[in-house]
């Protein structure tokens, strides 16, 4: 093991121990002080994330915590392995942790020393950090399982930060009963591989199942353990928790559970598919990629239409994460060093864009008090420098050349179009109309574009008018930090799309991610019996760059159409607006009542998804 694996155990035991400290003596702390401990504490942790991340190279860094290393191939130790896009991911939660505790440093503006609690806040960040960074370093199963629940239960309380509310609480209520029943699967599927294969450790059971015939038991605990990564993915039909969680956590923690949290769950999906079931044992690639495909489309195209009919700002982008989510899905379903080069490439340059989005409205929260692109109609016009970042933002996630999310999505739909041609024009339409929403809110809270609006009843709608304000003194002036962070983060994803070395890095992570025999070897300390597959080509492209423009060109179109067609006189114009009332009455309509609120609705919508899960890997084990 090497000095830098040897570090491995300390990216969770560090934010662990800042917790403790943070919750125990710095309930005594000043804010200010608490604030500073966490940041610092935060800043260590960045940095030895960035060093592991350097160190990993084009390799992989293992570590079995407290020495218990294999023996005779078998193992009762907890593993932790770390290539570089495990390790990226927990650089990216280590970098978000960091903004968001910067962008809260004034956000919230009462004495938490008069409630007892000072350090409370960023020990929860850090807690949840930790648990970000475990899962996505482990290579145990059961640890996994624990690192998810470490970060469910941390985001369950950040959610509900504001518990004295009612509707912080039945936000974080939905998300954590949610939550719970997908641990709940993810044990039973852990259960089930550990009586078929007796080995916990990701390699382990994914040797021991190649020499297994495809089975039932295997087929169930796949089902299982995808159900529950898909839940924190928000993929549909187990997305329902998501707009209601963001729409009541506070903004500093819709940052995280956008930018990387959803992320997270389908890495966990990805690294249990190449680990464990790639082999001759588990899933046919063919299943997956026909399977995750369909789901990863219909999770964008679902995304996109609720996105583009939201008001309340924050539900808008909450849809427009997964919209995106579903591109993520389907670019990774491929199964190719490419589309996993193009999905990480497209997730990093989104965290920076959705995370400095989300920053933005908590802006208009502060000044404020409410998130209603309607009843902020022209009221943000003071605010110049928080209407330009916004519209940058969603040029960003438009996929306008050079962000990042514009590099990503470009070798994304290149990937697509050798494996999946019949997804090209919802890559081109997704990025398109989340991009509009946002361009379409900017406009109109920003610079008093258009109309103002009239009010429509088509059907149920959260409008995002008279929330309470984040802050007790929304007449204050809005604090630097709160500007600065946001076009940090818009900068980054910048350069993703502008730094060539990085994304080659990514693309040598790729090829390594889709390894699963050399992934067995490093962690089991034998070497390697072939080589890994190629290192993809990632590059801006003539094709790229004009279906980035092409994007962007259509979300401000669809932006300008929704702000000033409705004055438009004469009969095409009414025609138009006609067919579109028609198509909000019988396709948004349904599918906002499906989002009713209610927990069980979500559980039962959870169940029907387990289902067809089960169904097609039950197929998969029969025709085996």
């Amino acid at each position: 093991m090497t000095h830098a694996a040897a570090l491995l155990p300390l990216t969770v035991a560090w934010p662990l121990l800042g917790a403790v400290l943070l919750a125990g003596p710095g309930r005594w702390l000043r804010r200010t002080a608490a604030d500073a401990l966490a940041t610092a504490w935060a800043t260590a942790q960045l940095a030895l994330l960035a060093g592991l991340w350097a160190a990993a190279g084009d390799g992989r860094l293992v570590s079995w915590v407290a020495g218990w290393t294999p023996v005779d191939g078998h193992s009762v130790g907890i593993v932790l392995a770390a290539d570089r896009i495990g390790a990226g991911l927990a650089l990216l939660a280590a970098a978000l942790v960091l903004a968001a505790l910067g962008y809260a440093w004034r956000y919230f503006d009462e004495p938490e020393t008069e409630r007892g609690h000072g350090g409370a806040f960023p020990a929860l960040l850090l807690l949840f950090e930790a648990g970000m960074c475990g899962f996505a370093l482990t290579g145990d199963l059961f640890d996994a399982f624990v690192f998810f629940e470490l970060m469910g239960v941390a985001a369950y309380a950040l959610t509900a930060y504001r518990v004295e509310e009612p509707r912080p609480l039945q936000g974080a209520l939905a998300f954590a009963l949610t939550g719970s029943v997908a641990g709940y699967c993810a044990l039973l599927g852990i259960g089930l591989l550990y009586a078929r294969t007796g080995e916990l450790a990701l390699a382990r059971i994914g040797e021991a199942l190649g020499r297994q015939p495809p089975g039932p038991v295997a087929a169930a605990a796949f089902a299982l353990i995808a159900t529950a990564m898909l839940v924190k993915a928000a993929a549909v039909p187990f997305h329902f928790w998501l707009p209601d969680a963001h729409a009541e956590a506070p903004s500093p923690v819709c940052m995280l559970l956008s930018g990387v949290m959803v992320e997270l769950g389908l890495y966990g999906l990805l690294r249990v598919y190449w680990t464990v079931y790639s082999g001759p044992g588990g899933i046919p690639a063919e299943v997956f990629r026909t399977t995750f495909l369909v789901l990863g489309a219909l999770t964008a195209l679902t995304g996109a239409v609720l996105c583009w009919q939201q008001r309340h700002l924050k539900r808008l982008l909450a849809y427009s994460t997964v919209g995106h989510m579903g591109l993520f899905l389907c670019a990774a379903a491929l199964l190719t060093p490419a589309g996993t080069a193009g999905a990480a490439l497209y997730a990093l340059g989104h965290a920076g864009a959705k995370a400095a989005l989300f920053a933005l409205v908590g802006v208009l929260l502060d000044r404020f008090g409410s998130v209603d692109e309607h009843g902020l109609h022209g009221r943000g016009r003071d605010l110049v420098a928080a209407g330009a970042l916004t519209v940058a933002g969603a040029l960003a996630l438009a996929g306008l050349p050079p962000f990042g999310t514009g590099l990503g999505k470009a070798v994304a739909e290149h990937a697509t179009a050798h494996g999946a041609p019949w997804l090209l024009p919802v890559f081109l339409l997704v990025p398109a109309v989340t991009a509009g929403a946002v361009l379409r809110a900017a406009l109109r809270v920003f610079a008093g574009a258009g109309a103002t609006p009239r009010q429509r009843h088509a059907g149920p709608e959260t409008t995002g008018g008279g929330e309470e304000p984040e802050v007790r003194d929304p007449s204050r002036r809005v604090p630097r930090v709160m500007l600065v962070v946001p076009a940090l983060l818009l900068g980054a994803s910048l350069a993703v799309g502008l730094l060539p070395g990085l994304a080659h890095r990514i693309a040598e992570a790729a090829a390594l991610f889709c390894d699963p025999a050399g992934y067995a070897a490093a962690v089991t300390g034998r070497p390697a019996a072939a080589a890994g597959p190629p290192v993809p080509e990632v590059e801006w492209t003539a094709t790229g760059v004009l279906l980035g423009l092409a994007g962007a060109v259509l979300a401000a179109a669809m932006a300008a159409a929704a702000l000033w067609g409705p004055a438009l006189k004469g009969p095409a114009a009414g025609a138009v607006r006609a067919a579109a009332d028609r198509a909000i009455v019988l396709a948004v309509v349904p599918l906002r009542r499906l989002h009713s609120g209610h927990v069980g609705d979500y559980v039962a919508w959870l169940a029907a998804g387990l289902a067809a899960l089960m169904a097609v890997s039950t197929l998969c084990a029969r025709a085996g």
